[in-house]
């Protein structure tokens, strides 16, 4: 089990290493960002900010979250190109002030780092929705790149399957459990 745990944190590591690549590449091959989301990005930067705060401030170990600022300066660049093709990269500034900003004000009380963290699920989620709310009203996926997001389905599906392994598990113990005072009784 440790071997495999091993094996999915490195995999999702060097996955997450070079996940928005295809889609940075993509955006600067089509010279254009139609397709990309600005809010569903800014929401999936800011989800990630927070997650990465949250590991800091609590001093996790590094290997936990070390892809949270690869894929923010990932992030980070593809925003600058969303803005650079929508004709003013500048327009990326006051963003950038208040992602420098919320490092440090996520941290001013506990709670704020706690309530932030709580929500990050949903802001991820909201992120998604944002992308998928664009790809349906606009129904052309221009320039998005369909490997990125091949790539963060894999990240994801690696942390599912402990999810979905874990529910199954609590099921055979609770029907064990079940079966177990079955039997008790009818003896």
């Amino acid at each position: 089990m440790e071997t495999l745990l091993w094996l999915c944190n490195w995999s999702t590591l060097v996955v997450c290493a070079a996940l928005k690549l295809p889609q940075i590449s993509a955006v600067l091959g089509a010279r254009s960002s139609r397709g990309i989301s600005l809010p569903s990005l800014l929401l999936e930067l800011a989800g990630f900010l927070v997650f990465l705060r949250y590991q800091c401030y609590y001093e996790y170990p590094l290997l936990t979250y070390l892809e949270f600022p690869i894929l923010i300066a990932q992030d980070l660049i593809l925003l600058l190109c969303v803005f650079h093709f929508n004709g003013d990269v500048r327009r990326a500034v006051p963003y950038i002030i208040i992602c420098v900003s919320a490092w440090f004000i996520l941290t001013l009380q506990q709670w704020i780092l706690d309530l932030a963290m709580n929500l990050c699920t949903f802001i991820s989620a909201a992120s998604k929705f944002a992308q998928l709310q664009y790809l349906w009203k606009s129904r052309d996926s221009g320039a998005m790149s369909a490997l990125t997001w091949t790539l963060a389905s894999y990240t994801c599906a690696v942390l599912t399957r402990f999810v979905i392994m874990l529910a199954l598990n609590i099921w055979i113990t609770a029907t064990i459990l079940h079966y177990r005072k079955t039997n008790i009784k009818s003896e």
